[in-house]
Parts: structure tokens; C-alpha cells; sequence
């Protein structure tokens, strides 16, 4: 893949901030960002299920307002709320944890939408661990994979592995870590921590071992 992935990381702005859910604490990852494109593209290529493949994986199951779905390999869940061209909201059921993920969308200009994700999670030892970028690399990874196909929708999507471990993948991924960690930072969190946690991230995603 022939990209710079400074472009794609300045591209996308970060939020992190405190939350609860069902009485514990939570924290809520947000990212947005802008995609070339109308609405109404941008709502089918995250709700066809035969574009999601090209950018993101595989999804089946009743993919309507309080359907059950399961993303390949990875979550399932219940949409719990689905408002066209407009928002999207759904559970996030993975390794017996259950996350929440809202999606909104806006017009900023003719052929330009906003679209802003956001994955709040009950804090954990896996937060504790891995904090805000645990969630917020995949989604951003996502983010540059959606951005990708809307530039080309006729092209392959890459193949996941080799991105991980291509220099530019590897920068992309660090940068990513790296500005979580400052979203973090804002939040509140200690600098040492959060940087602890963000190369935590980074060595997940790349295979490479903790700096």
C-alpha cells in the first residue's frame, strides 16, 4: 500500500473521557473524522453488508434495529438503535465483555461527511493494560481502511498482516498509539501511564516487543 500515514493520522481527531455504565466506570473513545463522499455513500458502505468486506471484514446476522449481527472473528452484539444516514448504536460483545459503540454522521460540505465513532468501555485490568488505544487503533485502523475504499471502491482491500508489519503500517500504528496516549494525557491521565499503555498497544498490533 503506497500511502502517508501522517496524512491519514492528522486526518482523524481523538477524544477521551470518563463515563458509567451500569454503575461501574466507564470511558468513552471517540474518533472522527471526515470521508470524501455523500451521506448517503458513506451509510451504505458501512451498512451493505457486501461493501463492509472491502474495508472491514465480514458481518452477518439481522443487520436492522434490534437485529443481532456477528463481525468475522471478532464481536457480536444487538443494534439498539438505527436512524438513517443519521446514527447508529449497538452493543459490542467480545470475550465475555460487553462494550457499547455509537456511530453518528453529519454533512460538512456537498460530497464531504463527517462520520464520529464512539466505543465506551467498562474499565478493566484490559484498560489498565492496553488503555484508550486498545479500541481506538482498531477503529482508527477501520477509519483508514473506510477512507481507502471510498478513494477506490473498485480495489482489494489490503491484506491486514502485511500492513501491520510494512514500515508505513508500523508508523501508522505508533502514531496512533502515540496519539491516544496524548487523548489520554488530556483526560487526565498520568504521562507515564499512558504512554506505558500506548506502547502496550503498539507491540499488540505489530508483534513487535514493547520499547
Amino acid at each position: 500500500m503506497n500511502f502517508k500515514p501522517q496524512t491519514h493520522l492528522d486526518a482523524t481527531t481523538r477524544m477521551v473521557s470518563p463515563d458509567e455504565r451500569e454503575g461501574k466506570p466507564a470511558s468513552d473513545v471517540t474518533l472522527s473524522r471526515i470521508f470524501d463522499t455523500s451521506i448517503d455513500d458513506l451509510w451504505d458502505a458501512i451498512t451493505n453488508p457486501d461493501r463492509l468486506p472491502h474495508w472491514f471484514t465480514n458481518v452477518t446476522g439481522d443487520l436492522q434495529l434490534n437485529g443481532r449481527y456477528h463481525v468475522q472473528d471478532n464481536a457480536s452484539g444487538t443494534i439498539t438503535a438505527c436512524e438513517p444516514q443519521s446514527h447508529v448504536a449497538l452493543t459490542w460483545e467480545f470475550a465475555g465483555d460487553t462494550s457499547w459503540v455509537e456511530l453518528q454522521f453529519a454533512n460538512e460540505a456537498p460530497n464531504q461527511t463527517r462520520l464520529t465513532l464512539s466505543h465506551t468501555s467498562i474499565l478493566s485490568d484490559f484498560w489498565n493494560t492496553y488503555g484508550p488505544g486498545a479500541t481506538g487503533v482498531g477503529w482508527e485502523m477501520a477509519f483508514l481502511g473506510l477512507a481507502l475504499h471510498i478513494a477506490k471502491p473498485d480495489d482489494s482491500k489490503p491484506d491486514e498482516m502485511e500492513f501491520a508489519t510494512s514500515p508505513e503500517g508500523i508508523a501508522f500504528i505508533t502514531g496512533s498509539s502515540n496519539a491516544w496516549a496524548k487523548a489520554d494525557i488530556t483526560a487526565g491521565t498520568d504521562p507515564e501511564k499512558a504512554q506505558a499503555a500506548a506502547d502496550q498497544t503498539t507491540a499488540f498490533y505489530t508483534g513487535q516487543p514493547v520499547s
